[in-house]
């Protein structure tokens, strides 16, 4: 990527449209940096947000962003008097590692994905000492720590002559009365490979079906290399799973899952749609050639003998100060032709917008040192600039969808059998991974009307089919009846 941005720069690229479509870890990747980062991966490189499907707006999408990535993680742990869910103990496990507190959306899975970057670098020492690299002060004694390790390794002692493993919450109940909660996770958190007296090592898993680090004390001669020394930390694949599925049970609504209260889970994912929505990134590579000493204008073309929807971007002219209307006329033709193909016999006219001016007036009385300007040409081969249409395509589609949107965003899209308009196959109520209907009526034309349908002339399979999608779509609307005495067409 470094190396396409570079190229890009180097050939005084516009602007680049990018399509993030990512997965990482199995998971849509552009939802995943964006709340971590608040952007999407594009985003390291300058790519901001292009278009969104579904009519989303730039403010949308960056209210989304924030909402979603300062979710605080404390509606999801409080379940009243219900016994806890697995996404709470892996939230609650991952929390007693992070040396700072874990409260937010974005913390955790920045969290997360900090612990996978370490553990694909390096062995989990590292790893240990990334994570206790912090600006936090000791507010107890070495004293106050040994005194509450020593506690703990006689809790192992005592359960079932140390051969048991006991789990982190239930050694931290054991002393819970002996110091503070802070103290017992700051010492749990560097009791592995503590010495005890009967010369037996404290040794530390994770376990996987609880997703909580449990202990027992330990021969040396049977430990493994990488287990005693910080075996307090899972492994890359523990965290990838629990990172998938505290993913997918958030965010993803095929899930079916629920969570309390509600009302949370309902914003998670309205706020989530919206950004996996959100799929175009575009960076202006803004060209850095500002001269004091000369008129910079951007020229906007517009055929006189071709379609005004025909969409051409500006292109950045540079003039002497000296410059006149005829010289920005013979720059723009010289401009636009280097950069269109189609281009190849284009004249520039005239200039728009400031009535009727002599060709050898001084562009700088009427933009000063930097402005923008309509141009008007005309091209004398028409060859080109018709093969640019029929490429480009010649029907008139007309999108109005209830979402808002009214043009053509690159999602699946239905037309209405009646009236030609099109839009989105979601928002007319089929899901993207169901078949597109044979017929469909949209609700402007199906709203204060009677719709009649027959199945003579098509199929009965086809014809229950069409029955179940329309009393699915607009029985709300109580004006539709199916009958057998119509034909459709």
């Amino acid at each position: 990527m470094n190396f396409w941005d570079r190229l890009c720069s180097l050939l005084s690229v516009r602007k680049v449209t990018v399509m993030d479509v990512s997965k990482k870890y199995g998971i849509e990747y552009r939802l995943l940096h964006a709340i971590t980062r608040g952007h999407s991966w594009y985003g390291n490189w300058g790519y901001e947000f292009g278009s969104g499907s579904y009519a989303l707006t730039r403010e949308a999408y960056k209210k989304a962003v924030n909402d979603l990535s300062n979710m605080p993680l404390s509606t999801l742990l409080f379940q009243r008097n219900k016994s806890r869910m697995r996404l709470q103990n892996i939230i609650a496990f991952y929390q007693s590692l992070s040396c700072s507190e874990l409260s937010t959306f974005k913390e955790l899975f920045s969290f997360l994905s900090r612990l996978m970057t370490e553990s694909q670098k390096t062995l989990m020492p590292k790893t240990s000492k990334m994570l206790e690299s912090s600006n936090i002060l000791c507010a107890w004694t070495r004293n106050d720590v040994e005194r509450l390790q020593q506690g703990m390794i006689k809790v192992l002692m005592a359960a079932a002559a140390g051969s048991n493993w006991v789990t982190r919450r239930a050694l931290k109940g054991a002393l819970c009365k002996s110091a503070s909660p802070e103290l017992l996770d700051y010492c749990l958190k560097h009791l592995s490979g503590k010495l005890a007296v009967n010369g037996k090592v404290v040794e530390a898993r994770c376990n996987r079906n609880s997703s909580d680090i449990e202990f027992r004390l330990q021969s040396p001669c049977s430990l493994h290399y990488e287990t005693s020394l910080d075996s307090n930390f899972p492994s890359e694949e523990h965290i990838k799973g629990d990172l998938k599925y505290i993913f997918d049970y958030l965010f993803d609504p095929k899930t079916k899952s629920t969570y309390e209260p509600r009302a949370t889970r309902e914003c998670v994912i309205d706020l989530a749609t919206k950004l996996l929505d959100c799929k175009q990134f575009v960076k202006d590579y803004k060209p850095n050639v500002y001269n004091p000493f000369a008129i910079h204008v951007w020229c906007h073309l517009e055929l006189s003998d071709a379609a005004k929807e025909d969409p051409f971007p500006p292109e950045l002219i540079v003039l002497p100060l000296n410059a006149t209307i005829v010289d920005l006329k013979t720059e723009a033709t010289k401009a636009f032709e280097e950069v269109y193909a189609m281009f190849k016999r284009l004249q520039v006219e005239k200039i728009l917008d400031f009535g009727s001016v002599e060709d050898n007036m001084t562009l700088k009385l009427l933009v000063g040192t930097t402005g923008s300007v309509r141009v008007q040409g005309r091209c004398t081969s028409k060859h080109g600039l018709n093969r640019f249409r029929m490429e480009r395509g010649t029907e008139n589609w007309t999108v109005d969808c209830s979402c808002g949107a009214k043009d053509d965003d690159g999602e699946r899209m239905l037309a209405c059998d009646k009236c030609g308009v099109w839009q989105h196959t979601r928002c007319a109520g089929t899901d993207n991974a169901d078949a597109i209907p044979s017929m469909f009526i949209c609700m402007r034309c199906a709203d204060g009307k009677s719709l009649s349908i027959t199945n003579s002339g098509i199929e009965s399979r086809k014809f229950a089919q069409l029955d179940t999608y329309c009393r699915r779509n607009f029985l709300s609307n109580n004006n539709l009846k199916i009958t057998n005495t119509l034909t459709v067409r």
